[in-house]
């Protein structure tokens, strides 16, 4: 054997071997050292072949522009203390509108610098003068708006996305579907319920103190002081089941929220053998919270998650170093899902679920079975129509065509791409454009072989004058494949990887695998009649 020969046995022995490797996990259970040692992951199946959750959801921006005009009037407030600016109230009196009531008329030149140095997006719509007081209304700019609610939609995917690939969803689809919807494909996900609460979990950490002035059975009643809100604390008996709900009266204002957090693990207390969500600040909420401890020691903070009291411990002393613990009898599921959304970070504003399917595994299996069946079908096809149109040299194009379908397969598992329907789709077009480059090939060799050279000289100058129209029809569809990967989405982006790959791998097994067949038994062989 020539060493060009050598070489070549070598590569393509080393391809299939490599393939093999990463396409047996696929097909059947391995050994514990296999998975320790070798490759073992196995080919994805996208939603509509494995079944899973399919979600269509709808982000409700205008309250992420609720929630900002609120942070505006807390933000303003704690910025007139620091500049000094006596005032009476700055509460938020619509969805984007604030009133302000500065109690020394004095101090209109400075409250109005500052409101056009630290929040010109916000403008003075109307102000009432009163006998001893200034009385403004402050409303957001219609572009801050608009713009407020596109972010929301953004910043929602972005943290559903996050959350998905915390919880350890393979390959799942998000996707913004219209101006304010989100497509969220779960592929494989059976718990459908715990995965919507963990998508949908606004994720609104708020700490408060409680109100320990007022009088808790009266605001339980129906009297919620101004200033107060109840919330109540969920309690759930382990042994019966029972949910109990205690309620809470706390001061209105929040004094740290979660957008300071920089990270949450699961822990397990180590008295009673219970799991707790520790949490941790960044610098600035570090120093916010130790303020806020140091200041109100000896009154209890509640944590509260989305209007949901999960404690309330009374502040000991000064806390530093911005670290505290959520507590609530957790089971591990309920603390590990509260740690992921608390460090994927909250929704900015609620989602609504407008429409949920579980897609069944004995759909998908149908689709399996539907694909694979269209696959062996069109295989036969090609492979009983080459065997009689080129005889044995038929059967060289075959060995490459099977060799096309092992590389695709182990491609997709080495690389953790997903299989879907219109992905099989893919396949089945690739085995008839891997048949492509071998006719071309094929035709040229007759020709010269009318022409009266040797099967040898034959098959090169077929090879070498093929090569050219097939790099061009290959190379050209396989530009189309990366625009459609690029810019399409779901089923596009699973036709295109197939797609991709099997024109890589023909382009492989038809001018490398093929040529090196007809070169050994033409050069070692001596073959001196080719059957084509």
């Amino acid at each position: 054997m020539t060493k060009s020969l050598k070489w070549r046995a070598t590569l393509i022995s080393a391809v299939l071997a490599v393939s093999l490797l990463y396409l047996l996990p696929t097909f059947g259970s391995m050994p514990t050292w296999w998975e320790d040692n070798l490759p073992a992951e196995k080919i994805s199946l996208g939603i509509d072949l494995q079944g899973g959750m399919h979600l269509l959801m709808e982000v409700e921006a205008e309250k992420a522009i609720e929630n900002t005009i609120e942070r505006y009037a807390e933000d303003f407030e704690e910025l007139l203390y620091e500049e000094r600016i006596p005032f009476d109230h700055v509460e938020k009196i619509g969805p984007t509108k604030i009133e302000v009531e500065i109690i020394d008329p004095t101090t209109k030149e400075a409250f109005e610098n500052l409101l056009e140095k630290r929040f010109n997006v916000l403008s003075i719509s109307r102000q009432n003068k009163k006998a001893e007081s200034i009385a403004y209304i402050l409303q957001m700019d219609e572009e801050e708006t608009e713009y407020i609610a596109r972010l929301a939609i953004d910043q929602a995917i972005e943290t559903i996305r996050n959350r998905i690939d915390q919880f350890g969803v393979s390959e799942p689809v998000i996707q913004k579907q219209g101006e304010d919807m989100i497509l969220i494909q779960l592929p494989g996900v059976k718990d459908d319920q715990r995965a919507i609460n963990l998508i949908g979990k606004t994720a609104l950490l708020e700490f408060k103190l409680v109100d320990e002035e007022n009088n808790l059975q009266e605001a339980v009643k129906g009297n919620v002081p101004d200033g107060s809100r109840l919330l109540y604390q969920r309690q759930v008996d382990p042994q019966t089941g029972e949910v109990k709900k205690q309620p809470y009266l706390l001061k209105k204002r929040t004094l740290l929220t979660g957008d300071r957090l920089i990270n949450a693990q699961v822990r397990i207390d180590s008295r009673f053998n219970e799991p707790y969500v520790s949490i941790e600040f960044d610098n600035r909420g570090a120093k916010l919270f130790e303020r806020i401890t140091k200041k109100n020691t000896k009154k209890r903070l509640a944590i509260i998650l989305d209007d949901n009291v999960y404690s309330a411990p009374v502040i000991q002393e000064k806390i530093s170093g911005g670290q505290a613990q959520i507590t609530g009898r957790f089971s591990m599921e309920e603390a590990r899902d509260l740690a992921i959304v608390l460090r994927a970070g909250s929704l900015p504003a609620p989602v609504k679920i407008l429409e949920k399917r579980q897609v069944g595994p004995s759909l998908g299996q149908d689709s399996i079975d539907q694909g694979l069946k269209s696959i062996l079908i069109g295989g036969i096809a090609v492979i009983f129509f080459i065997i009689v149109y080129y005889n044995l040299s038929g059967l060289v194009a075959n060995t490459a065509l099977i060799l096309n379908i092992i590389l695709i397969l182990a491609a997709l598992a080495a690389f953790r791409a997903t299989l879907t329907l219109p992905g099989i789709a893919g396949m089945v077009l690739t085995i008839g454009m891997a048949i492509d480059a071998n006719v071309l090939i094929f035709e040229r060799t007759r020709e010269e072989l009318r022409l009266g050279k040797t099967p040898r000289a034959a098959i090169g100058s077929g090879y070498s004058k093929a090569l050219v129209t097939i790099l061009d029809s290959n190379v050209t569809t396989l530009v189309a494949a990366i625009f459609l990967f690029q810019f399409g989405t779901g089923p596009i982006k699973g036709f295109a990887v197939t797609l991709s790959i099997g024109i890589l791998a023909s382009l492989f097994t038809a001018i490398v695998v093929t040529r090196f067949i007809f070169d050994y038994f033409l050069t070692t062989r001596r073959i001196q009649h080719l059957s084509i």
